[in-house]
């Protein structure tokens, strides 16, 4: 028999899940009026004055005139970044905040009605999807990595719908991950290649996502 420690444990574990339900339902309620968007990851520890912090907020710019909101993690960083570019352009800003012992102080540029703070890490990553019609990645550590890798493999499995992936930052992506030593070792087929872009350019990545879509019309796959 399991000690009474033991079952106090296991009773207080069970009643998370009343937690969890309560992230999925609230996320789900306040994303309902979004328009299609495209999400943004990358590291918390880019600076204002780096190069990517600034074709960050290009890139967020030009997704929101063409129509999308712009979905970050909501903390500094790229993800600032990516918010204040949706915010300068008029357009839905989102952040979808953690709470975490460093890094991750909410930014100034989120709609305030759109400003989230989740304690689970697998609703903030499930909501980052539900409404995204892209992922755009900037180089990052292991939460950007981690974020990533999830899209794919979902992808790559046919557990979620395939949305076009975009790697920006040809040579951090080429040493951050080998991928031509995953396929030649066998660890991934060909095709798997094929599931993500990787560009430099800002115009780069506006083009990669709409030559996605354009494809996938020619094709007749549902967009």
């Amino acid at each position: 028999m399991p000690s009474t420690a033991a079952q106090g444990f296991t009773a207080r574990e069970s009643w998370r899940i009343f937690g969890i339900m309560a992230e999925f339902v609230e996320g789900t309620e306040r994303l309902k009026p979004i328009r299609p968007a495209v999400s943004i990851f990358g590291s918390a520890r880019t600076k204002p004055d780096h190069p990517y912090y600034e074709k960050t907020e290009r890139i967020a710019r030009q997704l929101s005139d063409a129509g999308f909101s712009v979905i970050s993690g909501g903390g500094p960083g790229i993800m600032e970044a990516a918010n204040r570019g949706a915010f300068e352009a008029g357009a839905r800003s989102i952040g979808l905040n953690i709470t975490l012992p460093h890094e991750q102080a909410p930014n100034p540029y989120m709609c305030p009605e759109l400003a989230f703070r989740f304690h689970y890490f697998a609703l903030r990553k499930m909501h980052f999807l539900l409404h995204a019609k892209g992922l755009v990645a900037f180089p990052g550590g292991y939460g950007t990595l981690d974020e990533l890798f999830e899209v794919l493999t979902l992808i790559q499995t046919g557990k979620m719908q395939r949305i076009p992936v975009v790697l920006v930052g040809r040579d951090f992506w080429s040493r951050a991950v080998d991928f031509d030593l995953l396929l030649d070792e066998g660890y991934v087929s060909p095709s798997d290649l094929d599931l993500f872009t990787c560009v430099d350019k800002a115009e780069e990545i506006m083009g990669a996502l709409e030559r996605f879509y354009v494809d996938r019309a020619t094709d007749g796959a549902p967009s």
